[in-house]
């Protein structure tokens, strides 16, 4: 049985048509104090039950609302409880970095863990230590191939794979043996949050289409300020694929006068009507998260899905 919390609502939807099931009746909305109702609206007793769930924007909100849906599964008795997390929220809090400062990711998983969910399913996490905060088991798919076959139909010629960090070398390397592509690295150096100025790029972009490959778009800042750099240094037409469209603060005004062409992300997070662009493109994760649990309820392998 797959139900559907308010971030997920059209993404749950076509998740059950892919699966070919009827979606679970779900009552999720607000007291007048504001604090958050949920009330399943049918028999979940021995089921196997699938919580799909973003935490963006509101995150405490939407967080809340998903721990709150655990606990109402959980009381009804269900035999398994999976919370389907397309985006993992907080998940860029995973370490010390400054003294004094808490590390929420792990307390997330903790939250999840004590609600009642008994598996975790997300894709693209922000670092892949990320699973090890779990006591739980966490299946970890990831949006490649959604990428490669959109980009297949763009049937671009002379590409380039380049990571807008360093950090994200290891997802830009595996997009690039997918592509069979060239790999460049933009070295950057972050200012504050929103900010980021570019050093160095490594490796060679002139005459080549690039795409920039990351899990995560937010304030767009390192995004524009690469996109700026490589086309300084000749690249052709200028592709992102991000994962996660987060898309917040001066994200959209950014996009709309970088030298980026497409924006290619995908329906982990609703892009609001507000921040829809020309530029967005957004793919759906619907067939990816569909087969993920199909293999989960079934028992069969879901490591399975990775091999191309």
């Amino acid at each position: 049985m797959v139900f559907a919390g308010n971030t997920c609502a059209r993404l749950a939807k076509n998740i059950c048509e892919e699966l070919g099931v009827g979606q679970g009746k779900i009552k999720v909305d607000k007291f007048c104090d504001g604090e958050t109702r949920v009330k399943i609206e049918q028999n979940v007793r021995g089921k196997d039950v699938f919580l799909v769930q973003s935490t963006s924007h509101p995150a405490n909100e939407n967080l809340m609302e998903l721990l709150i849906m655990i606990d109402a599964v959980k009381r009804a008795s269900a035999r398994r409880i999976t919370a389907v997390l397309p985006y993992y929220g907080y998940a860029r809090q995973d370490r010390k970095d400054q003294p004094r400062v808490p590390i929420t990711a792990k307390l997330v998983a903790n939250l999840l863990t004590r609600a009642g969910a008994t598996r975790v399913l997300t894709v693209d996490l922000h670092a892949g230590q990320l699973q090890g905060f779990f006591d739980i088991p966490l299946d970890h798919l990831y949006a490649i191939s959604i990428f490669e076959e959109y980009f297949k139909r763009e049937k671009l010629k002379d590409v380039v794979i380049v990571s807008p960090d360093v950090g994200g070398i290891k997802m830009a390397r595996a997009y690039a043996k997918r592509f069979n592509a060239d790999l460049a690295i933009v070295d950057k150096r972050r200012i504050n949050d929103t900010d980021a100025e570019v050093m160095h790029i490594m490796g060679d972009v002139k005459g080549q289409n690039v795409i920039m490959v990351d899990d995560i778009v937010a304030t767009a800042g390192s995004l524009a300020e690469a996109a700026r750099a490589l086309k300084k240094h000749g690249a052709k037409d200028i592709y992102a694929a991000i994962t996660h469209a987060v898309l917040c603060g001066p994200a959209i005004e950014r996009i709309k006068k970088s030298e980026i062409k497409k924006l290619v992300v995908t329906d982990t997070i609703r892009v609001e009507k507000t921040k829809q662009l020309d530029k967005i493109v957004q793919l759906s994760v619907a067939p990816l998260f569909s087969e993920a649990i199909r293999r989960i309820h079934n028992e069969e392998s879901v490591s399975a899905l990775f091999e191309s």
